[in-house]
């Protein structure tokens, strides 16, 4: 029977007769639930395509929080990760890419805020640089600053040891994949002691510092795409589209 046909279940033939129409709005409000609609959450995994293991181990990472408590996967990661031989391994891999590349684009929005401010105080460290962030690079290096060499240096040993920490050896057979007895993030590196010991507090403070992080690829993603398109400093071109004055730099 169709929804235009039936109300809670009951046929409208038996809902709207004249016994019940008799009767006072009270008692009838008494007897009928409220009708409650529950829409399918569009970014949570499909149960019938994700293996039930892959969501399982997916539902401990921390990361998992509100508007989005059933997992954030629009894109079905997870389903592809399914198809695979070891799921929960690509899965631990993909949680090690995106703790990384967070905590890389945090850094990189802290750059940008903090590189722009300094252009116009005398604490600047380059006094030639100036305009927005995306082309410091290119005038630190037009003044033949050594600049590739220190910096190329100081990844080759952070990813060095990142490998070293975390990874199979290349060699084996587990090659591409993380050690077993690895946690995704966690590198030993806490010189401050931020990192909890109750585990309620460590998945808490876990679980603030990906969110973070997801923040901080998409903020980067539109720093470098607003002044691509303005050529303005991010916070020049935030306070001139509110006074309406942001002009392109040619």
């Amino acid at each position: 029977m169709s929804f235009a046909a039936t109300i809670q279940g009951i046929p409208l033939a038996r809902a709207f007769t004249t016994s019940s129409l008799s009767k006072p709005r009270s008692a009838q409000s008494a007897r009928r639930a409220p009708l409650i609609v529950r829409a399918k959450d569009p970014a949570a995994p499909d149960k019938a395509e994700v293996k039930a293991e892959v969501i399982d181990f997916a539902k401990e990472l921390p990361g998992i929080s509100q508007p989005f408590p059933n997992i954030f996967d629009p894109l079905n990661f997870l389903g592809s990760a399914g198809s695979s031989n070891n799921p929960i391994r690509d899965v631990r891999r993909w949680r090690e890419s995106e703790l990384t590349h967070g905590r890389v684009c945090m850094l990189a929005a802290l750059g940008f805020v903090v590189q722009e401010q300094l252009i116009d105080t005398k604490i600047r460290p380059f006094p030639f640089v100036k305009g927005p962030a995306i082309n410091h690079f290119q005038q630190v290096e037009s003044q033949g600053a050594i600049f590739w060499v220190p910096l190329l240096l100081a990844i080759g040993v952070s990813e060095s040891y990142r490998v070293a920490v975390g990874w199979n050896d290349p060699t084996s057979s587990q090659f591409y994949s993380l050690r077993d007895d690895y946690e995704p993030g966690n590198l030993g590196f806490d010189p401050l002691g931020l990192l909890p010991e109750d585990p309620q507090e460590k998945y808490d403070m876990q679980t603030k510092e990906i969110n973070n992080g997801r923040l901080a690829m998409i903020a980067v993603a539109g720093f470098v795409a607003q002044e691509l398109r303005d050529g303005q400093p991010i916070f020049n071109s935030l306070g001139g589209r509110v006074l309406g004055t942001v002009e392109k730099t040619n």
